[in-house]
């Protein structure tokens, strides 16, 4: 079995960040550990609070990891501070994880900014150039190249733009058009267009924490980044066909539908 490592936040609702990355994780037959960045209170309708970890122990959680297992695969999500971003991306170059996912979060559904504007260009100039993939959806990549992206063509633009910050794969999500659900995989020479239905539904909530997490698993189950990025489209598209109405707010996303379909649980 493979075994994948989530650096992320807490989700106390349980349908974003690492309870979102385990359950992402379990659901593709991997065993899945974590590092907690920062605790969060939140629900479906918004975040409340935040609480960061000290950087010293994200760094001890960091260690107690990779000095005991073998880590084959790894997404990093919610990092919020500079001190938490430098003590990531020394542990991961002092470790040398292979395929490594970062998922730039910065606001939150509700619009709580979840990254510190100062520590943006920690996150460009550190994390970025660790990435396997690297899954901004639009308004991130609007933060990370400064540019308005309102079209498909404005988003393959800023795929090259942050493919010039150093990762191997950039993957603009671009649900945030008006038009068919499509994103934009750089390799760095071809660009993808991979389209999806989209989905009526206002339950959304995780969305990206779980596709950067089935990525980063794909990728350590030997898949190619196009290909892991595929099966994990295909992954999402379902978990949000079969999402939750849980809450007052945007409800999360349905990570094991197989598993609850199987038990009869979906049609309670």
């Amino acid at each position: 079995m493979k075994n994948l490592l989530t650096i992320a936040g807490s989700d106390s609702c349980g349908g974003a960040g690492i309870q979102a990355d385990l359950k992402t994780f379990s659901a593709h037959g991997v065993y899945g550990m974590s590092v907690i960045t920062a605790v969060t209170a939140q629900n479906t309708q918004g975040v409340l609070a935040v609480q960061d970890i000290s950087a010293e122990l994200i760094e001890k959680q960091i260690q107690a990891i990779f000095d005991d297992i073998r880590v084959d695969g790894l997404k990093v999500g919610m990092v919020s501070q500079i001190e938490t971003i430098n003590v990531i991306a020394e542990g991961l170059r002092f470790y040398k994880p292979s395929n490594i996912v970062i998922d730039p979060v910065m606001v939150s559904k509700s619009g709580y900014h979840l990254l510190q504007p100062e520590a943006k260009e920690a996150l460009a100039g550190s994390l970025l150039p660790l990435a396997t993939v690297v899954t901004p959806n639009i308004p991130e990549a609007e933060v990370l190249t400064g540019m308005r992206i309102d079209s498909i063509e404005n988003m393959k633009k800023a795929a090259r733009m942050i493919f010039e910050m150093g990762p191997q794969n950039v993957l603009i999500k671009g649900g945030h058009l008006d038009d068919e659900a499509t994103d934009i995989l750089f390799d760095g020479t071809n660009i993808n267009c991979l389209k999806s239905r989209r989905i009526n539904t206002k339950n959304t909530h995780g969305t990206g924490c779980t596709l950067s997490s089935a990525i980063a698993s794909n990728l350590a189950k030997g898949y190619s980044a196009e290909k892991a990025v595929v099966k994990a489209k295909e992954y999402i598209t379902a978990a949000i066909e079969n999402s939750f109405s849980i809450g007052k707010g945007v409800g999360p996303t349905n990570h094991f539908y197989t598993l609850y379909k199987k038990a009869g649980m979906l049609d309670e």
